[in-house]
């Protein structure tokens, strides 16, 4: 007995802004000093949506990519206190207050292929203000106090310093569709120097509300028309509930009644955006999770963006202690697409990291294609993950301004028992075409059928699916008919796409 999934292009749901990724920390290694041929084919591998001479993608056609504006933790050296040196940004502005637009070459590499390549929405993103803005003139906190490290004094200066970047961009036709001026700041943010991770701050919600009034206002200044996101929260829960000084954020900056109300600002659009970190420790909490803040951003009116996502934590390992293959990790990896999509109405999804040193086989938790750099970090190899292929079954097909669609599933499961079993989501955009991504994450074949309302039973589909083997990433497999039911290997992705 096949499933059958019903689809009726009428019924939809969210509009998709975007699918993108993050360049931070190594895109400036491999932007300045990687050989072009290799380089070349990284932005190719993200970036490009055309298929080589049999069908098959060449790249995942990412339609977002977020860029890191550096604190100047590079240009302090070991006196940043971060011990990584890959960790470590460059900042545009010199101590004396002149700008220096040579910095972040390898950065900008990134992002001008990007634009080369068509990517629709380009985010730009800050971990901390300037070193020369904050209290301790570090990129990180060394009291925990969950305060931001931004002088009391430096609020103008640091939205200044965000505008002109864009600006400056701007100019040499990058524009920025959207600035994100914190990052994370539900977290303290604190290290000892010499052992810091990164960049970082935390901001309460009434300090965030302070840097977002002025970011407008200083957008509105130079009459630029990038739009502001907020509050990039370290975990999903943080946007609807907890009791610190920086959550339920969405009742803080949308509630009607809240001191911090920022809904009637020009640049800040009605959306929210949060990481999906530490929020998938098994499927009941994977769904619970989402359909509180699906309620809860509903309720407000705003739409929500996931914009960061790797397996930082162990949910990934779904119960096991033992190493997880590319696949098992590719394979989780579109459950939580799935989900945040289906379950939290997501309107973009975002990886966290593009690339980062590791291995391509196994535990491949943290990067879509694993580095291996040498030691200064000027050259190396680079191989591709299932992961990378995971979120090009949505990236490639679901462009901006489709819509998801309402399925009907005749085995009537629902999300939390479909999590070990066959997702299903559909998506369409005006013309008529419709993309059906089908995740089987069981160890044995599934029967699929699609019955399409309003499309006769000849229409075709393409077929693009990810198995285990090497092989078969993104790979066209024979089109067929709907209304006829497919088989779906094991363990395996499929994405279908069908024109009226």
């Amino acid at each position: 007995m096949p499933l059958i999934i019903t689809i009726d292009t009428k019924k939809q749901a969210q509009t998709i802004d975007n699918f993108g990724a993050a360049g931070c920390w190594y895109a400036e290694g491999i932007g300045k000093f990687w050989p072009t041929q290799k380089k070349e084919k990284i932005a190719e591998l993200l970036f490009s949506q055309e298929q080589d001479a049999q069908g098959n993608p060449k790249g995942i056609g990412l339609s977002a990519w977020r860029f890191n504006i550096g604190g100047g933790t590079a240009e302090q050296g070991d006196n940043s206190g971060i011990k990584d040196v890959n960790r470590r940004v460059e900042s545009f502005l010199k101590p004396d207050g002149t700008y220096d637009w040579s910095k972040q070459a390898g950065y900008t590499w990134f992002v001008k292929k990007a634009k080369n390549y068509g990517v629709d929405k380009l985010i730009a993103f800050s971990n901390t203000p300037p070193v020369q803005m904050t209290k301790n003139g570090l990129g990180f906190k060394t009291e925990k106090d969950f305060r931001t490290n931004l002088k009391p004094d430096q609020t103008e200066a640091y939205t200044n310093f965000l505008t002109e970047v864009l600006q400056h961009y701007e100019k040499q036709n990058l524009r920025f569709d959207y600035i994100s001026p914190v990052n994370e700041p539900q977290w303290d943010w604190t290290g000892k120097m010499g052992e810091a991770k990164q960049e970082g701050s935390p901001w309460r919600n009434d300090e965030i509300a302070q840097v977002v009034k002025s970011l407008d206002k200083a957008l509105e200044n130079k009459k630029l028309t990038t739009q502001i996101i907020l509050p990039e929260a370290a975990k999903l829960t943080f946007l609807y509930g907890d009791t610190t000084h920086s959550s339920r954020q969405v009742q803080q900056f949308f509630g009607k009644k809240s001191p911090n109300n920022l809904s009637n600002l020009k640049h800040l659009p009605k959306l929210v955006v949060g990481h999906s970190y530490f929020t998938e420790n098994g499927d009941q909490e994977t769904v619970t999770i989402r359909q509180q803040l699906a309620d809860t951003v509903r309720q407000y009116g705003v739409q929500f963006w996931q914009s960061e996502y790797s397996m930082l934590a162990d949910g990934f390992r779904e119960g096991t202690k033992a190493r997880r293959s590319t696949m098992d990790c590719g394979l989780f990896l579109a459950k939580l697409i799935h989900q945040d999509l289906t379950v939290a109405n997501a309107a973009a999804w975002q990886f966290w990291n593009a690339f980062e040193p590791g291995k391509p086989d196994f535990d491949t938790r943290y990067y879509l294609i694993a580095l291996q750099p040498n030691a200064n970090y000027t050259d190396g190899e680079f191989y591709q993950t299932k992961n990378l292929w995971a979120l090009g079954h949505y990236s490639l097909f679901i462009r901006p301004g489709m819509n998801r669609l309402q399925i009907n599933r005749n085995d009537n499961l629902s999300p939390l028992e479909a999590a070990q079993k066959v997702m299903v989501s559909s998506f369409a955009d005006k013309s008529g075409k419709v993309v059906v991504v089908a995740i089987n994450y069981e160890a044995e074949a599934r029967s699929l059928q699609l019955n399409l309302k309003g499309y006769s039973s000849g229409a075709t589909y393409k077929r693009y699916v990810t198995t285990a083997a090497s092989g078969d990433n993104l790979k066209l497999y024979p089109a067929g008919k709907i209304g006829k039911a497919v088989s779906m290997p094991p363990r395996s992705i499929t994405t279908f796409v069908i024109n009226k």
